[in-house]
């Protein structure tokens, strides 16, 4: 009924992935010990957003894309299947950020601000499946790191 025993579920993403592409293109592992219906998948991509030091320091976390699959898929006992999927994403981009890219003067003197300011950005991609009479369906998480 908690789906403990139920559907594991894995995320396969390539080595190289370029933020400017604004795609991830991946595939998801589903096995189970059990015959199970999987009946959606969420997948979306989270940036987590750290500056400050000390008791100062913020974080905020700012869903990036996402996408829902209707997947209504049979999934037998020991068995594996594969899940093709493309994940398109918008890179949000603070007013640093922007005067960052403006020009060569202006985007070395914001990396000394964010090195003093300690801003960083990580990145995760987390999927989540829906499957047919469980409570608690399978979760993967993935961390990203961009080329």
């Amino acid at each position: 009924m908690l789906g403990i025993e139920g559907v594991k579920m894995e995320l396969l993403l390539p080595e190289d992935i370029y933020l400017k592409d604004e795609l991830i293109q991946g595939q998801l592992r589903l096995t189970s010990q059990s015959n199970q219906t999987v009946e959606s998948i969420e997948i979306k991509i989270v940036e987590k957003y750290k500056r400050g030091r000390g008791e100062a320091k913020l974080i905020d976390e700012y869903l990036l894309g996402s996408i829902e699959m209707d997947t209504h898929l049979e999934l037998d006992k020991d068995e594996v299947k594969l899940i093709d999927f493309k994940l398109p994403f918008t890179k949000m981009k603070s007013e640093m950020d922007q005067l960052e890219d403006s020009n060569i003067l202006t985007g070395l003197l914001v990396k000394v601000a964010k090195k003093l300011k300690d801003v960083k950005s990580t990145f995760r991609i987390e999927a989540k499946a829906n499957i047919k009479n469980t409570k608690l369906g399978p979760v993967a998480i993935a961390k990203l790191t961009f080329d």
